[in-house]
Parts: structure tokens; sequence; C-alpha cells
């Protein structure tokens, strides 16, 4: 039996879209979709379309996008609106987060309910069941791999496993570190894990192997480098916290997992002065690179040899 609210609480798009589409495939075939901005619109925009009655067809499923700044605005009103909720129209709203202790989240799930939107802490676990969609199977050291690979974007996982089960029904490790753009990614994590390691020399030969390998590296590296360097803002951040290398590690997805220590090491050398410094010349190096100013490929390798 439908209910005459959701609400879809979390950050990963993939679920939220599977979670979206199970609730209408649920609603009379009729069923009139109204799709709202929940960042521009207003009240009357919204409890218009609910407690009006469809032109066609046998009620209404009014999707609210944003409602996290709806919300907000209009806390109160949706609260009444929750305790007594239109019977010719289903609100579907999409949060980022909900907390659990907010009155809005008790009186939505007291009619309605509240589906968990988060990645799963167990991605590999994920994978596994996720890969017979596809039509095949994954080892659990393939998807652990996968895992550390990709993170927990569970929407580029599906599409990375619908990628691997064309060319094979049966993935393992093998499969996954032959593809090329994993090949590459392994590459500039290779770098990055020589960064961590602080090992400067060999963070440079990498750069060389990869442009050897990868005409394009000199364009991604100020990507994956600048996640690099937020991973070292956010290390100082939990070491400020007392939280250890373990902990650390795992929070911020540092794989092969032995590195985790080298890395906290190399952010404590560093210190906020040194995170600082390093994020204003890779931005200078990537206005440098854009704006046509020096060599990319020598510009990355600059900001290599200054770490």
């Amino acid at each position: 039996m439908t209910k005459p609210i959701y609400a879809l609480v979390g950050s990963d798009s993939l679920l939220h879209q599977e979670a979206l589409s199970a609730i209408l495939h649920q609603l009379p075939k009729q069923t009139q979709r109204v799709d709202i901005d929940g960042e521009t619109a207003q009240l009357a925009d919204v409890l218009d379309e609910l407690r009006s009655f469809a032109l066609f067809g046998t009620g209404k499923a009014v999707v609210l996008r944003n409602a996290d700044d709806f919300v907000s605005r209009f806390r109160s009103q949706m609260e009444d609106y929750a305790a007594a909720p239109s019977d010719s129209a289903t609100l579907i709203m999409r949060f980022s987060s909900l907390p659990a202790n907010q009155r809005i989240y008790k009186a939505i799930a007291k009619v309605g309910k509240i589906e968990s939107c988060e990645p799963p802490k167990d991605l590999a676990g994920w994978i596994v069941a996720r890969a017979p969609v596809h039509g095949a199977k994954i080892s659990p050291d393939a998807a652990r791999l996968l895992a550390d690979l990709i993170g927990d974007d569970l929407g580029r996982l599906d599409s990375e496993l619908a990628k691997l089960a064309i060319s094979s029904q049966k993935i393992g490790p093998e499969e996954i570190a032959g593809s090329v753009p994993f090949q590459r990614e392994r590459q500039m994590w290779d770098l990055t894990n020589a960064l961590a390691a602080g090992n400067r020399a060999e963070s440079l030969t990498r750069w060389r192997q990869l442009l050897q390998g990868d005409s394009s590296a000199e364009f991604r590296a100020v990507t994956w480098l600048c996640i690099w360097l937020e991973n070292c803002r956010k290390a100082l951040e939990m070491l400020k916290d007392g939280q250890n290398a373990f902990t650390i590690g795992q929070a911020l997805r540092i794989w092969p997992r032995d590195l985790a220590q080298k890395f906290v090491e190399t952010v404590k050398t560093l210190g906020p002065t040194g995170v600082s410094r390093a994020v204003d010349l890779l931005a200078q190096i990537d206005y440098q690179t854009k704006t046509g100013i020096g060599d990319a490929a020598n510009n990355v390798e600059r900001f290599l040899l200054s770490i």
C-alpha cells in the first residue's frame, strides 16, 4: 500500500533514482508526475500541486528535489501538512540529510515512509550482490579492489560493473586490473601514494612513466593532486580530533591499507602551512596551464618537486 508522503534521504544519486522509480511504479499508471525544485519553490507552489486534482489520471505524484532547503524555510507548515496530508496526491521529498531527532522526521515517519539512500558500509558486499543485475559474477577480492579504486559512488560502481560484464561474466581482480581506465587510475594512484609516503623522487619517476603511456595525464593530474591535498586537509582535522592512522586511512580510503601510517606522517610533516602552500601552488599551476603559460607536464613536475 502506498503512503501519502515519502522521504528519500541520503547522498547517493543511484539509490535516490531507484527508490523514486520503485515508488512511482507502485502508483496507478495514470498518475500525473510533477517535479519541483525545493531551492526556488515557494510554499504555495507545492501545496497547490498537492491539493489540486490532476487534469488527467487518477492522482498526482509531487517530487520535491532539494527538499532540505525547502523544509528549512517552511518547516512548521510542512509539519502541519504531514499531520493531515492530501488524499489525492503523493509527496516524494528528496533530502541529502534529515536528522531523526527533528519533528519533521517524526511527522513523516508517522504517516509515510523514510528510505535511506546512503551508500552501504560494506561496499564490496553491495558490488557482489549487484553484479548479477548485469549478468555477471564478481569475486569478493575483485569487489574489494573495485571499491578501493572507485569509492562509494554507487552510480559509477554500477556503470563500471556493466562495462566489465560486457567482456566477462566472471569478474576477478585480473579483469579489473587489465582494463585501460583502471590501469591509468592505478598509475595516478601510485603517484599520489609516493607523495603520501614522502618519496618525492619516486613520485617524479611515476609521473614521467605516466606521461609516456597517457598523453592526457598532464590535464588530469591537477584533479588527482587536488583530491590528494583535500585528503591531507581532512587528515589534519582528524589528527586534531585525536584519531589514529588506521581510522584516518579507513575514512579517507587510503589504499593499500599499510600506506596509512606513511600518509599520516607526511601530513604531519607538511602541517597546515605546508598543505595551504601546496594548494596555492597547485592553483597557480592550474591557472598557468589553462592560460598557456609554460608546458602543462613541466608545470606538474614543478609542483611535485616543490612538495
